[in-house]
């Protein structure tokens, strides 16, 4: 079976992927067997996610409607249910849905009933806490087909330590990144010495590591030296992978998809309040200005050095503010 969870944590706290690794767990010791974890990040540009917009799914062996119950329970038990804006969904399936529904969610929105109108034709259990908007990231869970993926190791702090000061030696993390980069990445930015494997936020992520592989990131994770974790997850996910961006043209954008559109630069870089850098591509006869904000850091070097007339490809989402922009 697949059991598909999203919409559980708040800015506040808790996380989905914790939620599913102590999901595993629990149906592992139900003499179930877990073949499988996946993390799904959906459309980047839905403006009600909590945080980064993913979802999980957990591939399964055992009994379906004991399964059922155990996530249910997980979920009444973790997630914070007291946020406004969580609205878990639970989902098993015996097989996957229309795999369409996960490409719709990854790439542009879907509408709860379209979930729902899915789970029925497939003769899934389903359960939408509150006003059920969870149940859209776990159909899409487990309707996904991942024919690009990544992996990340994730390592949960202990509960009794979320919240406080996160112990992570930043030597090893730097070691580490040095040992297995291009085949891991996004553990420290070596250009301006900064950490960004280690979240901020007050959630149960102690630290993760991406990479190429499971093996590459066990690599990397085993020279992180750091407060004793509580649980490990390795994560099959389309993060790094592109799955959300569509080829578009200028003139043809939508309101909250990502694209990658090919353009002429149309007038000189411009450096704008808050160092964000703005400029201008055509393509015909139709613009749109292009943002490089400040948190890319030294990428917004490349973009100053850009000139009249230089052929560009650009990816980002696409918003319309005053004058439309990528």
């Amino acid at each position: 079976m697949l059991i598909g969870i999203d919409d559980t944590d708040s800015p506040q706290g808790m996380c989905t992927t914790y939620l599913g690794a102590v999901l595993a767990r629990r149906l592992i010791r139900e003499h179930m067997r877990v073949h499988e974890a996946r993390l799904v990040r959906l459309n980047p540009n839905v403006t009600w996610k909590t945080r980064g917009n993913a979802a999980i799914a957990l591939d399964v062996a055992g009994d379906k409607n004991h399964a059922f119950a155990i996530a249910c329970a997980v979920v009444e038990e973790l997630a914070d249910l007291s946020c406004e804006n969580t609205n878990p969904g639970v989902v098993v399936v015996d097989t996957p849905p229309d795999p369409a529904f996960y490409t719709k969610a990854v790439t542009d929105f879907c509408q709860i009933d379209e979930a729902i109108e899915l789970l029925e034709a497939a003769g899934a259990q389903y359960h939408g806490y509150k006003n059920k908007r969870g149940l859209i990231g776990a159909t899409a869970a487990v309707a996904s087909v991942l024919t690009d993926s990544t992996s990340e190791i994730l390592v949960y702090r202990q509960p009794e330590q979320w919240g406080t000061p996160r112990e992570v030696d930043q030597l090893s993390l730097f070691d580490a990144e040095k040992a297995t980069f291009p085949h891991t990445w996004d553990t420290v930015d070596t250009a301006n010495a900064v950490v960004v494997c280690v979240p901020h936020t007050p959630d149960p992520v102690l630290f993760g590591i991406r990479g190429e592989s499971p093996s590459w990131v066990m690599v990397a994770r085993q020279m992180v030296q750091s407060e004793k974790p509580g649980i490990e997850q390795i994560w099959v996910t389309n993060q790094g992978t592109d799955a959300h961006i569509l080829t578009g043209r200028i003139g043809e954008l939508v309101e909250g998809l990502s694209y990658r559109v090919q353009g002429i630069v149309a007038d000189a870089p411009l450096t704008i309040t808050g160092g964000h850098v703005s400029f201008t591509i055509s393509q015909g006869d139709h613009t749109v200005r292009c943002m490089a904000y400040e948190p890319t850091k030294n990428f917004r070097q490349i973009v100053r050095q850009f000139v009249v007339g230089d052929a560009v490809i650009t990816c980002g989402s696409f918003k319309k503010i005053g004058r439309a922009s990528c």
